[in-house]
């Protein structure tokens, strides 16, 4: 990590909120996929996500990586237009950027990958690392929870359910579901921007629909 003397780790300004990014971005080209597909990049972009707004450095912390490579990673994000640096924020002396997710949310589908095994074979692979990561997340709040309140634990969830649907019931349930977990993250998103954070922590909330057979 840098040796350098501590300085304030807040922007000079506030970086626009995201309200005023794009909606979510759907990756349809392979060297998109790829660059976001990276181990390393997807934990930064998930801490980028979270954080709204972050350095190199401070990311470096949170992932336990050196300063330079974090940096090196974030550029290769930044060039392919996921993440972009956040206006009017930067540090005191102007040696570090400040960066922020260029969208409010991306997405990934198979049927844009099927043209080709190679396109095919990378989007399962970052799939399955996306999952991966998500999974990471729900056991170290396992192993965490004690130290949560016993109002957050009772609140936080872990259920399976099993249903008897048509693909088209499936459509339409995960598009009512879609627009319930949005209503709560846009009030939550209003309140937090409005400085309204008391008792309010980071939710993740993992969704996960898909057909079977016995």
């Amino acid at each position: 990590m840098s040796d350098k003397p501590e300085q304030d780790d807040r922007p000079e300004q506030e970086p626009r909120s995201a309200g005023d990014r794009p909606e979510d971005r759907r990756i349809t080209d392979l060297g998109t996929l790829k660059a976001f597909g990276h181990p390393l990049r997807l934990k930064l972009y998930r801490s980028l996500y979270v954080r709204r707004r972050a350095t190199a450095s401070q990311l470096a912390e949170e992932v336990e990586g050196a300063v330079s490579l974090v940096s090196y990673h974030l550029r290769k994000l930044a060039e392919h237009g996921l993440i972009e640096e956040a206006p009017g924020a930067t540090r005191g002396d102007g040696r570090e950027r400040w960066w922020q997710p260029a969208q409010q949310g991306l997405s990934l589908h198979r049927r844009d990958f099927e043209d080709a095994p190679e396109k095919l074979a990378a989007h399962t692979a970052v799939a399955r690392a996306i999952v991966d990561q998500r999974t990471d997340a729900y056991l170290r709040y396992l192993d965490e929870q004690p130290a949560w309140s016993p109002e957050w634990q009772a609140a936080a969830d872990g259920s399976d359910f099993l249903l008897r649907l048509t693909a088209a019931e499936l459509a339409a349930l995960s598009g009512e579901l879609r627009a319930v977990i949005q209503k709560y993250a846009a009030s939550g998103n209003t309140a937090h921007e409005a400085g309204d954070d008391e008792g309010r922590e980071n939710v993740a909330l993992h969704l996960y629909s898909f057909p079977f057979r016995t």
